[in-house]
């Protein structure tokens, strides 16, 4: 889910930029130092979006930078237990799929696709069901449920989304699109 929140922070600006725009160079730390950072209380910070106050700058002892502190405007992407998104397949392998649902991927495992038994067609780089005639491949879109979070901070493409396409309204969207066909139109 994304969130729009008021955070603060300190912010160094280089002493080569202070006779330029304080707005524009706090606003360009933050950028650099934040975006694409992920919290384990938070969540992934995407943007900042506008600065809302600057306090007085601070000197410190054998640094020539300012450093400013800031409350600032960001949108943020949470991962939650439960939420329904909707992503892209980027990537499968053998055990599963990847699936980009936004600033993070999930992972989809191959026992969650389908009730039906999948396994992976490494020659045409998608998963095939066994009996349905079903496949997912890169660059199919699905509607899935987060099923399990585990947010690395330090470490953050060891961060790990779980997610499950097992359910009622869940799949690949030409598949939810084919069960809401009147069965005559399927024949």
């Amino acid at each position: 889910m994304y969130k729009k929140m008021k955070l603060a922070d300190t912010i160094r600006v280089a002493p080569d930029l202070l006779g330029k725009d304080v707005n524009e160079n706090v606003k360009n730390a933050l950028k650099h130092k934040l975006e694409g950072r992920i919290d384990k209380e938070i969540g992934a910070i995407v943007a900042i979006t506008q600065i809302n106050e600057i306090g007085e700058g601070h000197i410190l002892v054998g640094d020539g930078a300012v450093y400013y502190d800031v409350n600032f405007d960001a949108i943020v992407f949470v991962p939650t237990i439960q939420e329904v998104i909707e992503g892209e397949v980027v990537e499968t392998v053998d055990f599963g799929a990847f699936v980009s649902i936004g600033a993070m991927d999930g992972l989809l495992h191959v026992s969650q696709v389908t009730d039906d038994f999948m396994s992976y067609d490494g020659k045409n780089g998608r998963l095939v069901s066994k009996n349905g005639g079903r496949a997912l491949s890169e660059g199919d879109k699905i509607r899935a449920r987060i099923v399990a979070v585990s947010i690395n901070e330090r470490e953050p493409r060891e961060s790990k989304i779980g997610l499950t396409m097992r359910q009622h309204s869940l799949g690949k969207f030409e598949w939810l699109e084919d069960a809401r066909r009147p069965s005559a139109e399927k024949e």
